[in-house]
């Protein structure tokens, strides 16, 4: 059973204050792709032992409560950079491959605010939130991209593994591309490269097949990806090697940086499709290829941390783990997740997933250690990820007016274990933008005109044609609807969600 009740170490509670570490820590938030609330082992995950992440669960903290602000990815990787619900940026929606940079010139980042107190800043892995403007050159400086909002260097894919262009760019330039045979990517109903071939005219070229009307464009590594591209062979990645490199180069900046303050944004691509573990992952889980690639995600935590330590940094380092989404098993490929899941519950107790209106699709497993910092246990307070953005900030010393926290809260007690003070409320949304709000153990979520199921991913919407009440405190699984049998408090939550929506909330909140 889920401890849903703050425990606090012996030892931890002893520790006072005043004896923690002076010194601005180190920030590492190391940012999952589509896991969730049971997918590790220190949240109940059945058969799919997670060793490094439980070991983060044991000498940190585990939140039963924390939210991505979304049930997609590019709509929390905005917030969580931002300190801003996504819904106010009407561009913060799942983007195509060679979508503009949806973070705006003057708009703040957390790496941007802790650059004001002279950090080093780096993001490695997935971006997902746009480069340049319209019309990409592949082949040239790309702007803008993360080193334009906050970022020293960056090293990255520019969307999803799923989807082209199926390169990595460090800093403006697509790393290892010749010149002379040029990067082109196109994004539309008709394919511009009839020479390429692609997952619906040469089926059998493929070594994993498509479940959807999306993933049948171009083949690349012998899977097929959203969208067209031709050229650029030197700079394709290889998909089994993705967890090497990303965990290289996070490596190496860490090393690099040692000496001063530090944040790494390391956004892992798994367990995204398409799950493709390296050689020595593979076949390591009962679970076929998503089990695979959660148990190599566990390994490279485990290498970080391992880090860490050896450069004897431990002490001064916050590290969050955490995800950008809920889970999904069928999601654009066939490759056998939703048969060899057996018992093992990927949300965990909780209803939905990825997509869903449901806390299945933004109620996310998150870790914090931070020896010398956190207190070990497990918390229930009520906090987002839109929170790091003033928490850093705070616990960095860096200067934040409180104009520019947008829907960030200073919580920094609460992320390190310290305190049960959290938020009395938070907004979520499921896909298309469509919001709820929780306040305390409650949810509410308007009326949603849609099909129950996301069609081919057999997924939970959440849609509905009245409006939906939860009372999380007794029905953590959302199935016992009682909006009807509490008409004052539907009506108080839709006059909350409207009130954050229109930016009229009491200071009280």
């Amino acid at each position: 059973m889920m401890t849903l009740t703050l425990s606090l170490s012996p030892c931890a509670m002893s520790t006072p204050a005043s004896t923690q570490p002076a010194r601005s820590p180190n920030f590492i938030v190391i940012y999952a792709d589509d896991l969730g609330f049971g997918d590790l082992g220190c949240y109940g995950a059945d058969g799919l032992p997670t060793p490094h992440l439980d070991r983060m669960a044991a000498e940190g903290v585990r939140f039963t409560d924390f939210y991505a602000t979304a049930a997609t990815c590019t709509p929390s990787r905005y917030s969580l950079l931002t300190g801003s619900y996504p819904w106010r940026n009407p561009r913060a929606k799942i983007l195509a491959g060679d979508a503009p940079m949806i973070i705006g010139p003057d708009e703040l980042t957390l790496p941007a605010v802790l650059k004001r107190a002279g950090y080093a800043t780096s993001v490695v892995g997935k971006w997902h939130i746009g480069l340049g403007n319209r019309d990409i050159d592949w082949n040239g400086d790309i702007r803008p991209t993360p080193i334009d909002v906050g970022f020293d260097e960056s090293f990255i894919m520019a969307a999803t593994n799923d989807r082209v262009p199926c390169v990595y760019v460090q800093d403006r330039r697509v790393v290892g591309l010749d010149p002379k045979d040029p990067l082109e990517v196109y994004y539309g109903d008709k394919n511009p490269f009839p020479e390429v071939p692609t997952g619906r005219t040469h089926p059998e070229l493929l070594t994993m097949r498509h479940s959807d009307r999306q993933h049948f464009d171009t083949i690349v590594n012998g899977v097929p990806r959203i969208g067209f591209s031709r050229g650029g062979a030197s700079a394709t990645w290889d998909d089994t090697t993705m967890t090497d490199v990303f965990l290289g180069r996070a490596k190496d900046f860490i090393s690099r940086q040692k000496d001063q303050p530090f944040f790494l944004y390391l956004a892992m691509h798994q367990p995204h499709v398409p799950r493709i573990p390296s050689p020595r992952f593979k076949g390591a889980s009962s679970k076929g290829p998503r089990g695979d690639v959660i148990m190599e995600l566990d390994w490279a935590v485990g290498e970080v941390l391992a880090h860490l330590e050896l450069l004897g940094l431990a002490d001064d380092t916050v590290v969050v783990f955490s995800s950008d989404n809920g889970p999904v098993l069928i999601d654009g490929y066939h490759d056998g997740a939703d048969a060899l899941t057996g018992n093992h519950r990927p949300a965990g107790p909780l209803r939905g997933g990825k997509y869903s209106l449901f806390d299945g699709g933004t109620r996310v497993p998150t870790l914090v250690w931070a020896p010398g910092r956190a207190r070990p246990g497990v918390s229930n307070t009520l906090l987002s990820h839109v929170d790091f953005f003033a928490s850093f900030a705070a616990l960095a010393g860096a200067p934040l007016a409180e104009s520019e926290r947008a829907d960030s809260r200073p919580l920094a007690e609460a992320i390190l274990g310290q305190s049960t003070a959290g938020r009395d409320h938070l907004v979520t949304e499921g896909f298309g933008a469509k919001t709820l709000v929780r306040e305390g153990s409650w949810v509410y979520i308007p009326t949603y005109p849609g099909p129950v199921l996301f069609g081919d991913k057999q997924v939970e919407s959440g849609h509905a044609s009245e409006p939906q009440l939860y009372d999380l405190s007794v029905d953590i699984g959302q199935r016992a609807n009682v909006a009807a049998q509490h008409p004052d408090r539907v009506a108080a939550m839709a006059e909350l969600l409207a009130s954050i929506r229109e930016r009229r909330e009491s200071a009280a909140h």
